[in-house]
């Protein structure tokens, strides 16, 4: 198979750090193989760089497999790029023409504060996570896989929202910054098991009113399940709405009796 080597143009925002202005800069990056990845594009930038004297370009990676979240970049107005369902490491550079110019910047949200360059700090989702995207358990020996029966409809729902690699995209993507997508899949994955049950209600309303404190309101645009690299369904908003609204009735009733 033979390689094609492309000639870019790459439009990257730079950003010493938080209180930093910020600005675009352009860099001729030739030579580069369709059979790279856009992370691999942006290392050959960095050792460039490097080898010239000048600082590298700061960006989020890992796992480069899709599944860490970490690879958070919008290239040309897109979260993760032009090709649906992929993030960021998993785009190659067979997407672009030779001559193109591609533009880079971090996710821009107000709750994603930019720490420097390309990286952003979406410490925000954790806050969400903490105070309720966990089952409670007794500790003890661990019980049976089959113990407790799960339809199979419902363990591919779950299955579907803990796909959810909580990149961000979805606040990206969202012209009001909610987070509802990601909050949704967290509560979808735990509320519909049957382990998630007992703790279903208290759950909804902590995570959403968590969710509120940083994230704007979803107005149902549909861009975050778009922007998904996981193609995470909208579906887990209903969800994810009604449960908070049992939870408002339910949890003040309950504590209404202590």
């Amino acid at each position: 198979m033979t390689t094609t080597l492309k000639d870019l143009t790459l439009k990257i925002w730079r950003q010493k750090g938080p209180n930093d202005a910020g600005r675009f800069e352009t860099y001729d990056i030739p030579e580069i193989s369709d059979e790279a990845s856009f992370l691999e594009m942006l290392d050959i930038l960095n050792e460039r760089l490097i080898e010239s004297g000048l600082e590298a370009i700061v960006f989020d990676h890992d796992c480069r497999e899709g599944i860490c979240g970490t690879c958070s970049l919008m290239i040309d107005g897109h979260a993760h790029g032009p090709q649906r369902g992929t993030a960021t490491c998993q785009l190659h550079m067979r997407q672009f023409t030779s001559g193109d110019t591609i533009v880079i910047e971090p996710f821009r949200a107000t709750s994603f504060p930019i720490i420097k360059d390309l990286m952003v700090d979406r410490a925000a989702f954790d806050r969400i996570v903490e105070v309720g995207g966990f089952i409670s358990a007794a500790t003890g020996g661990a019980p049976d896989g089959n113990l407790i029966p799960v339809p199979k409809p419902v363990a591919d729902a779950s299955m579907d929202a803990a796909a959810c690699i909580g990149c961000g995209a979805c606040v990206a993507a969202c012209p009001n910054g909610a987070a509802s997508l990601f909050t949704g899949a967290k509560l979808a994955h735990l509320n519909l098991l049957p382990q998630g049950q007992a703790e279903r209600f208290k759950r909804a309303e902590a995570m959403v009113d968590t969710m509120d404190e940083y994230f704007g309101s979803c107005t149902n645009h549909g861009e975050c399940e778009a922007a998904c690299p996981k193609s995470i369904s909208i579906d887990v908003i209903a969800l994810m709405n009604a449960d908070y609204r049992k939870a408002k009735f339910k949890n003040r009733k309950a504590l209404s009796r202590t």
